[in-house]
């Protein structure tokens, strides 16, 4: 324990919460410092695990008053690092996973510990969806605040394109509900700025009809196949319907995919249309364009395909990202990511190339904070490894991937993709918002937390 907080200042906290205050000294305190992110070692003062939202308040006036950095932890996916801080408190609301459905009017409440298996869990049912991330393990609140690119985004868009309400406490304790008639500014700098203006404790999101079962799957491709399957790509995705997303993989499969240890192109899609034929029709195309060394499409339920890769992010594991919107898809810009791709030819380093448009790109830019729309495709590079002796050549190849596609970026970066470098110090936010979004964002970082309390994320700094 920090030597200036008296033991009856903790014994106060500990009265004002109804969830567990943890020490360094307690035995749990290991686990409750932990994160995801194992590259990220850190010790925290305390670790407050929330057991329901009215701890919040107190615990950011505790900080406050006693000028410790805090760190927001929600389902704690974040490769950053940003649920944790060095000598200050952690707010875990981990245990904070409620998820409610209306059927009727399709909305879905979600509180900020749930991961997206929760959501599916709770949406499936009913025959919806909401439009999240990728791996099932994932934190809602951090992937919502920053957008939510997922595996609907073309049909129906970014998570934030779907969220119809937040539930906020601001740095004061307020608790403060914004959707677009109530707090409509804050509601659109939630819809893209990330953690910066207070703790969102709730969210609910439009829902929307899905198949029971989704026909989804991977076409895969052997490195000699490479140039012309991405060509046959780039042709495929000019005039896709909206109900068809597809992510392009490389990487070395994980042994339980069964798909041997050289590397791989994969092309993953999931239709999400009403008529599975359609989709069948459409994968077959490119099949017939690129024939794959492994084809490997099924008809599954979707909580089956979310939860897919997530063997490729453990609890634990090394993580390092880096990410580039991608302008266009031409041949200089294939033969980049062949290169890249022969390059990498061992497991713990992939990228995926996100293919974008249809609901997600009709969206105006200035309707939310997200940094931009008009990139048809975004670059994320991840490493997924467990030995420290990894980190140097892991991360330099990761950096150098992110480096030969630069000629085909405007620059813009997509804040959940972003790895633990200092925004601030490296320059990044700036460039991530463009000057017009950065000043509105600003401002409302101004007016709704001056001290710059919620500053373990992609800092938006406050005026003054």
């Amino acid at each position: 324990m920090d030597p200036q907080l008296s033991p009856d200042a903790v014994a106060d906290l500990r009265a004002s919460v109804s969830g567990s205050v943890v020490l360094p000294q307690d035995e749990e305190y290991d686990d409750a410092r932990r994160i995801w992110n194992g590259m990220i070692d850190v010790l925290p003062a305390m670790v407050v695990r929330a057991g329901t939202v009215e701890d919040i308040a107190p615990v950011l006036a505790f900080a406050q008053q006693w000028e410790l950095p805090l760190a927001v932890r929600g389902g704690g996916h974040n490769v950053a690092g940003n649920g944790t801080v060095a000598d200050g408190i952690v707010l875990d609301l981990g245990a904070l996973r409620d998820v409610g459905v209306d059927p009727d009017t399709r909305s879905v409440t979600v509180q900020a510990g749930a991961t997206l298996a929760d959501v599916d869990a709770a949406t499936e049912p009913y025959g919806l969806a909401v439009p999240l991330g990728v791996i099932s393990g994932t934190g809602v609140a951090g992937l919502t605040l920053g957008g939510g690119v997922g595996w609907l985004t073309r049909a129906h868009g970014l998570s934030i394109d779907n969220l119809l309400a937040a539930d906020v406490v601001t740095s004061d304790g307020e608790a403060v509900h914004a959707d677009a008639n109530d707090h409509p500014e804050l509601f659109w700098g939630l819809r893209g700025g990330g953690g910066n203006f207070g703790v969102v404790s709730s969210f609910t999101f439009a829902a929307h009809p899905l198949p029971a079962q989704v026909y989804s799957g991977n076409l895969g491709y052997g490195n000699m196949h490479w140039h012309r399957a991405l060509t046959a790509y780039a042709q495929w995705v000019q005039d896709l319907p909206e109900e068809m997303t597809s992510i392009i993989s490389f990487l070395v499969p994980p042994p339980e995919w069964e798909l041997g240890d050289q590397p791989l192109m994969v092309a993953g899609f999931v239709w999400s249309g009403a008529e599975e034929g359609a989709g069948v029709e459409l994968v077959d195309r490119l099949a017939a364009a690129a024939p794959p060394d492994a084809d490997l499409r099924a008809t599954m339920p979707w909580r089956s395909w979310q939860s897919s890769a997530d063997m490729l992010f453990p609890p634990g594991v090394r993580a390092y990202w880096k990410n580039a919107a991608i302008d266009r898809l031409d041949q200089a810009a294939i033969d980049a990511l062949v290169r890249a791709g022969s390059d990498q030819t061992w497991r713990g380093t992939a990228f995926d190339l996100h293919h974008l448009g249809g609901a997600y790109g009709r969206v105006a830019e200035e309707d939310t904070a997200f940094p931009t729309r008009s990139a048809p495709f975004w670059l994320n590079i991840y490493g997924f490894w467990e030995d420290p002796a990894d980190d140097d050549a892991h991360t330099a190849f990761i950096r150098q991937v992110a480096a030969s596609v630069e000629p085909f970026s405007s620059g813009a970066q997509y804040v959940n993709f972003m790895g633990a470098e200092d925004p601030v110090a490296q320059g990044t936010v700036p460039s991530v918002y463009g000057k017009d979004k950065l000043a509105r964002l600003t401002a409302l970082k101004t007016a709704y937390d001056p001290q710059n309390l919620f500053r373990r994320n992609h800092n938006i700094v406050p005026n003054g």
